[in-house]
């Protein structure tokens, strides 16, 4: 009815039928993006199910879309940034490339879905927080607003220079065990499944809290598939979490259940949220399934 009524007054045969492919589209984009956020609930472990927050598309996510559909569009653009990608790849990481082009800029939530996940309010703050693997910054810059200082980690020098720009404190890889300090939130995100030696990172942070207060926010792609960039080429980790089952539920209930807790965490709220990365000359956008765990470190008897 809608496709009918909307090509009503195109008399172009051709027109009408771009008009009813664009529309059909459109409601292809608005089921997939539905189907990010679905979770089966009662595929969830009994301890996990109600720690489960339901998220939702909202403003700040479609701003992002609609800033990757209008980028990929730039052809000039879009066409130098696929010749330098062939000329760096050889040599130069995937990330590092992206870096020196500001381009593959990374949502992963946004600022409502933070503050629902940490139930925190806007006006809230705290001291320190960490993002470990912070990229170009811009999910730090979404975490910051709610910390007096910002610490982040970063393998790629382009991306340490952007983290530079927005005044951030870059610690080496190995330095932000050894500050003295411990952080308020520590944010580990889409790393676990990119790194050597997953345990021992998750039992780094835990180690690294505020006793009591401190939370780890860390998102993960699911079905879990490790690999670590080395040199432009990927390989598997040294270290690999025997992470059970198929499905999104099943995973995020061993990652909970076993995974976690060997690292002496505990969950306290998961969401299911897609996981985007700006697009190019061949796609809009680009889209991971993401589970976001907020953890806590477990109580000791």
């Amino acid at each position: 009815m809608r496709r009918m009524w909307t090509g009503k007054y195109v008399r172009s045969p051709l027109a009408r039928s771009m008009l009813t492919n664009m529309v059909s589209d459109m409601e292809e984009a608005g089921l997939e993006t539905q189907e990010w956020y679905q979770c089966s609930t009662d595929l969830l472990g009994e301890a996990v199910r109600p720690l489960f927050i339901q998220s939702h598309l909202d403003s700040d996510t479609q701003a992002f879309l609609k800033h990757s559909v209008d980028k990929s569009g730039w052809l000039f653009t879009q066409l130098y940034h696929s010749f330098m990608s062939t000329v760096l790849s050889p040599v130069v990481s995937r990330t590092s490339i992206n870096g020196l082009l500001s381009r593959g800029s990374m949502f992963v939530f946004s600022p409502e879905q933070l503050r629902r996940l940490l139930r925190i309010s806007p006006e809230w703050r705290a001291d320190r927080l960490l993002d470990l693997g912070a990229g170009d910054g811009g999910v730090t810059e979404v975490m910051g607003a709610h910390f007096r200082e910002v610490y982040a980690t970063e393998v790629s020098p382009p991306m340490k220079w952007h983290l530079q720009r927005r005044n951030y404190k870059v610690l080496a890889v190995e330095e932000w065990e050894r500050t003295g300090f411990q952080y308020d939130l520590i944010s580990c995100l889409n790393l676990l499944d990119r790194c050597e030696s997953p345990l021992d990172l998750l039992k780094g942070m835990q180690r690294s809290l505020v006793a009591g207060t401190g939370r780890v926010i860390l998102a993960l792609v699911l079905p879990f598939q490790p690999y670590v960039e080395i040199g432009g080429k990927w390989q598997r980790p040294k270290e690999r979490l025997q992470v059970k089952g198929k499905t999104w539920e099943e995973q995020v209930t061993s990652m909970s259940n076993d995974v976690f807790r060997e690292a002496g965490l505990v969950v306290e709220a998961v969401t299911r949220l897609p996981y985007l990365c700006e697009g190019d000359m061949y796609k809009d956008y680009y889209v991971l399934d993401d589970a976001v765990f907020v953890l806590k470190a477990l109580e000791k008897h």
